[in-house]
């Protein structure tokens, strides 16, 4: 899988989809707004062909070692 189109918030948001938290925790954690989430939930499930924020969890699960793995350099937004 390529997470190469994310940006560094959208690969942070990502990987906090795996613990199955709910939007307003992940909020509070990355000190974002619940809507910004959101936001970055619906780009990942677009950039990366899936079909629900549920998909993405587990891909974040299955593939963790590969994002974590990713050049945390900033990417420019797509």
């Amino acid at each position: 899988m390529d997470f190469s189109a994310l940006t560094g918030r959208e690969v942070e948001v990502l990987l906090l989809l795996a613990s199955g938290e709910q939007n307003r925790r992940l909020a509070r954690h990355l000190g974002i707004a619940e809507r910004t989430i959101r936001a970055h939930t619906a780009s990942i499930v677009r950039k990366l062909h899936l079909k629900s924020r549920f998909e993405a969890a587990i891909v974040s699960h299955l593939y963790a070692d590969d994002i974590k793995g990713l050049d945390m350099a900033p990417r420019s937004a797509s």
